[in-house]
C-alpha cells in the first residue's frame, strides 16, 4: 500500500501503522474494562474480535484435594529426610486436584464487515490513540477517501463503530458474526434487525460449561438501505455513514451464582446506542481520560516519531527513542484501564483479549507471579480505582480458599498457584507446578500496599481480617525443619524452578524456600503493623511476633548469591525465568542498598547469574529489580531487550509483537504491566523508608519531566523535572499530613532556603514510610563479601499538612 496521507495526524500518544493487521497480535486493543475488542483494520475485510470478561468455561467449583492432611506429615518426613523426589511423587495424589485444573478465559468470536468496490488502496493509515482510547482506520479507494472510528464506551458499555465516505453512497458492506464454537451456537437476526449470536462456553476437564452469552449488533444508516440477505447477514447498501453498536451480555452474575439472563443483558446495554455519535464519543473519551490524564512523561522525541510503531520498534535498539519508552510506559497505564475496572473481573494472563477457546495456560491467572505483577503499576502510576477488582479477586479467593486452609487441616484460608474466575484454590499442573500454597501472604501484600498509600483505616477495616484469617493459617502450617529449627513451609517450591543437586535436576518440592520466608515474614510484619491500627488482642499478636522471629533468614550462598533454598543449591548458571528468591527486592521491601547492603550485594549477584535475556513477563520483572537495585542503565537495557520485535507466538525468548503486546511468546500481558512498573521506579522509589527521587535514572535520559506518580504516605509527585539528569524542580502534594522523608542525589531547597540533611539511618516517624523490619542474614564462610558503595546523597524530613504542596529545587 502507499505511503498515508494522514500520517501527519498523528500525536505523542499513538500507535500507528501504514498496513493492516495481518495476524492477531498486529491487531490494536479496544476495551472498557467487561468488554474487549481487537480491531485488524483491513480494508476491504474488517474484524472485530470480541471478548467479555465473564466469558469462561465450566461452572462453580472448587478442586481441593481431602487427602492432604492425612498424607501431609508422611511427606514432611521424606523432604526432611532428603527423600525430595519420593515426597514430590506422593504430592500428587495425595495434594494435586483430582479433578479440575482451572477453566479456561474464552472468546465470543468476531464481528465481520466485508465491502463491496473497494479495490486498489492508497494512503492507508491506521492507528490506536491512547490518550482519547479510540482506534481509527483510514484509506483511500477509488477517488473516495474512507474512515473507520472505533471505541469501547465506558459509559454506555458498548463497541462503537463509525464508517463515513468522502462520497455520499459510497459505504456498501455485509456484516455478520463468526466463532469458533462448534456447538451451542445459534446465529440469527433479531426482530428488531439486530444480528444476534447466542452461544454457551465450553465443558471443561469434568466440568459442565454453564455460561451464556449474547452478541447484539444494532446498524444504524444514514442514507442508504439494509436488509437481511440470510438468517445471520446484514447487508448494508449505498448508505453515506454508518454506525454500528456492539453490545454482549452473558448470563454470570458472581463466582456462585450464574443464573442470570444473557439477552435481557445485551439488550439492556444496547439501550444505551442511538445518541449523538460526537456526544457519546466525547462522553466516552472524557470517562477515559479521568484516569489516563493523571500521569504524563516527557522524555523528548526525535525522528523516530515520524516512523510507524512497528519500525520504532525494530529499531529501538540501535536508533535512539526516548519517546517510545514513554509511549510503551502509557501504553501499560492505557491496557491496565480498558482491562480492569471497578465492579469487574481482574485482568487475567490475556487482559480481557483474546481470540481462542483455550487460550496459553487457559488465560487463567496464575498467581506465582502473574496476576500479582498485572497490578504493579496500579497505585504507583495513579490508577488505584484498575485496582479493585483484584482486590475483590483476593476477598472471593479468601472465601474460596478455606477449603484448601481446611484440607491441610488449618485454619484461615489459602490457595496454590492458579485461581479462574470461579476461585478455585486447589493444586493444579501436578507436584512440579501446583504445590505452592503460599500464595495467600503475596495477595495479602497488594492489601497493605495499597494502604500505605492510601492511608484509609476504613479501607484497611475491611481487609485486615483477610490478612489475620491468612496468618491463622501459618500458625497452623508452619513446621519446624530438622537442621536449624526454623519453622518454614513445607511442603512447596521456588516457583517453576527446580534446584541443581549433585548435577541433576529431579525434584521441586521441598521444604523453607527463600520466597516463601520473605512472603511469610511479610505478611507477619505487616499483619503486627495492622493490628497495630485496628487495636488488634495483644495474644495474637504476641503469637505473631513470636513465629515472625523463628522464620528461616535469608541466606548468603556460597558464590555471593541470595540463596533460593534453605540447602545452597544455587547453579550459577542456571538462567530460569523465575526469579523467586528476590521477592524481597521488589515487589516486596525487605532488601535495599541503606538498610541492607550484604542482601542488596546478594540479589544483584543472583540477578547478574540469571542474566537478562528472558521471556517477556520475567524482562519486565527484571526491570523493576534492577531499579531497585538503583542500576539505571541495567534497567534500560532490560527495556531495550523488551522492546525486541518478535513474531513467534511459542518459546521462551520474550520481546514485543507490533502491537506492543507483551510476547513470553505467546502474548502475555504480564509483562507491559511489569515493565510499567518498572519505569516508574526508575524515576521514584517509596518502598523503603523515604521517598527517593530518580534513584535509577539511566543516563540516556538526560531531561525529562514526569507528573502525577504516587508515594505511599499518601503524598504525590505533581511535577517532577530533571536536566542534566539531575534534579531540578519537585513539587509533591501530601494528602495525608506527616513526615515526608526525601532522598536526592543532590542537595535540595524548599522554598528558597536550603534544607539541612538529617543523620543517616535516623527510623522515620511516618508510619506509612516505615521501613520492613528483617531478620539478620546467614552469610556461608566462602561467600566473597564485594564491598557496597553507596552513591552520595542527601536525606530530608519534612513536616507536611494534609492538602498542602510543597515546592523543592535542586541545587
Amino acid at each position: 500500500m502507499a505511503g498515508s496521507l494522514f500520517a501527519q495526524e498523528k500525536t505523542t500518544w499513538k500507535l500507528w501503522y501504514d498496513k493492516p493487521a495481518s495476524r492477531w497480535v498486529e491487531a490494536l486493543p479496544l476495551g472498557n474494562g467487561r468488554l474487549g475488542a481487537m480491531v485488524f483494520g483491513d480494508p476491504q475485510h474488517e474484524e472485530f474480535q470480541l471478548n467479555e470478561e465473564t466469558v469462561w468455561g465450566g461452572s462453580p467449583y472448587n478442586n481441593t484435594n481431602p487427602k492432604a492432611k492425612e498424607a501431609l506429615s508422611q511427606i514432611r518426613q521424606l523432604i526432611f529426610e532428603g527423600k525430595n523426589s519420593e515426597a514430590q511423587e506422593l504430592c500428587g495424589p495425595a495434594i494435586c486436584s483430582p479433578r479440575a485444573n482451572g477453566m479456561p478465559y474464552q472468546t465470543v468470536g468476531s464481528l465481520h464487515l466485508d465491502f463491496e468496490n473497494i479495490g486498489e488502496v492508497t494512503d492507508y493509515y491506521r492507528e490506536l490513540d491512547i490518550e482519547h482510547a479510540t482506534s481509527t482506520t483510514r484509506f483511500s479507494s477509488g477517488g473516495v477517501n474512507y474512515t473507520r472510528e472505533s471505541f469501547t464506551s465506558f459509559p454506555d458499555q458498548l463497541l462503537v463503530i463509525r464508517l463515513t465516505a468522502s462520497k455520499k453512497g459510497s459505504l456498501s458492506f455485509t456484516t455478520k458474526y463468526s466463532t469458533p464454537y462448534k456447538e451451542h451456537i445459534t446465529y440469527s437476526i433479531s426482530p428488531r434487525k439486530e444480528l444476534q449470536l447466542d452461544g454457551k462456553a465450553n465443558d471443561h476437564e469434568g466440568i459442565e460449561g454453564k455460561v451464556r452469552f449474547t452478541a447484539l449488533t444494532r446498524v444504524e444508516l444514514n442514507g442508504g438501505k439494509m436488509e437481511a440477505v440470510s438468517d445471520s447477514i446484514l447487508r448494508v447498501s449505498k448508505a453515506n455513514s454508518v454506525t454500528l453498536y456492539v453490545s454482549i451480555g452473558t448470563n454470570f452474575v458472581n463466582y456462585k451464582d450464574i443464573s442470570g439472563n444473557s439477552q435481557k443483558a445485551a439488550q439492556t446495554y444496547l439501550k444505551n446506542a442511538g445518541k449523538n455519535y460526537e456526544k457519546a464519543k466525547a462522553l466516552h473519551t472524557a470517562s477515559y481520560k479521568q484516569w489516563f490524564n493523571r500521569v504524563s512523561l516527557d522524555l523528548g522525541s526525535n525522528e523516530q516519531i515520524q516512523k510507524p510503531t512497528d519500525v520504532r520498534i525494530k529499531e529501538f535498539k540501535t536508533a535512539f527513542d526516548p519517546q517510545l519508552a514513554a509511549l510503551y510506559f502509557q501504553f501499560g497505564r492505557y491496557l491496565l484501564i480498558c482491562s480492569s475496572q471497578p465492579g469487574g473481573q481482574a485482568a487475567n494472563l490475556q487482559g480481557i483479549w483474546n481470540y481462542q477457546l483455550r487460550a496459553p495456560w487457559d488465560g487463567k491467572y496464575t498467581t506465582d507471579i502473574n496476576v500479582e505483577m498485572n497490578y504493579w503499576p496500579a497505585e504507583t502510576t495513579n490508577l488505584a480505582e484498575m485496582h479493585e477488582p483484584f482486590l475483590q479477586l483476593v476477598k472471593e479467593v479468601a472465601e474460596q480458599g478455606r477449603q484448601s486452609a481446611a484440607m491441610y487441616g488449618c485454619r484461615g484460608w489459602t490457595l496454590h498457584h492458579n485461581t479462574d474466575i470461579w476461585r478455585s484454590t486447589g493444586a493444579v499442573d501436578g507436584p512440579k507446578y501446583g504445590v505452592w500454597p503460599t500464595c495467600n501472604a503475596w495477595f495479602c501484600q497488594h492489601l497493605w500496599d495499597r494502604y500505605l498509600f492510601s492511608g484509609d483505616q476504613k479501607y484497611l477495616a475491611e481487609v485486615y481480617p483477610l490478612m489475620r484469617s491468612a496468618c491463622e493459617f501459618y500458625l497452623d502450617f508452619l513446621v519446624r525443619e530438622p537442621k536449624n529449627n526454623w519453622l518454614v513451609v513445607a511442603p512447596s517450591y521456588s516457583p517453576e524452578n527446580s534446584p541443581n543437586v549433585n548435577g541433576t535436576r529431579s525434584f521441586v518440592i521441598v521444604a523453607g524456600t527463600t520466597m516463601d520466608n520473605q512472603m511469610v515474614s511479610d505478611l507477619f510484619r505487616n499483619t503486627l503493623e495492622a493490628a497495630a491500627v485496628m487495636n488488634e488482642s495483644k495474644a495474637f499478636t504476641d503469637s505473631l511476633q513470636v513465629v515472625a522471629e523463628h522464620l528461616a533468614p535469608m541466606q548468603v550462598g556460597r558464590w555471593g548469591q541470595l540463596q533460593e533454598w534453605m540447602e545452597d543449591w544455587d547453579n550459577p548458571k542456571d538462567h530460569h525465568r523465575h526469579v523467586s528468591h528476590l521477592w524481597g527486592l521488589y515487589p516486596g521491601r525487605q532488601i535495599n542498598l541503606y538498610s541492607s547492603p550484604i542482601l542488596h550485594e546478594a540479589a544483584k549477584t543472583s540477578l547478574i547469574g540469571r542474566g537478562d535475556p528472558s521471556t517477556g513477563w520475567s524482562m519486565g520483572w527484571k526491570v523493576c529489580l534492577w531499579a531497585r537495585l538503583l542500576d539505571g542503565n541495567h534497567a534500560y537495557k532490560l527495556i531495550t531487550d523488551q522492546l525486541n520485535p518478535v513474531i513467534e507466538e511459542k518459546g521462551q525468548n520474550g520481546g514485543t509483537y507490533p502491537n506492543l503486546f507483551d510476547a513470553h511468546p505467546p502474548f502475555q500481558i504480564d509483562g507491559n504491566f511489569g515493565c510499567t512498573a518498572g519505569i516508574a521506579e526508575m524515576f521514584v522509589q517509596s518502598h523503603a523508608g523515604e521517598i527517593h527521587l530518580l534513584p535509577a535514572l539511566p543516563d540516556v535520559w538526560k531531561e525529562g519531566t514526569l507528573k502525577g506518580i504516587r508515594c505511599r504516605g499518601g503524598f504525590s509527585i505533581e511535577e517532577m523535572k530533571w536536566d542534566s539528569n539531575k534534579i531540578k524542580h519537585i513539587r509533591i502534594s501530601s494528602s495525608l499530613g506527616g513526615v515526608m522523608r526525601v532522598r536526592s542525589a543532590v542537595p535540595l531547597s524548599l522554598n528558597g532556603q536550603k534544607l539541612s540533611p538529617i543523620q543517616a539511618n535516623t527510623p522515620c516517624s511516618n508510619p506509612l514510610l516505615k521501613m520492613q523490619e528483617i531478620r539478620k542474614p546467614l552469610i556461608a564462610p566462602e561467600a566473597p563479601m564485594n564491598s557496597t558503595v553507596q552513591p552520595a546523597s542527601y536525606v530530608y524530613d519534612i513536616e507536611t499538612k494534609a492538602g498542602e504542596s510543597y515546592s523543592l529545587n535542586g541545587l
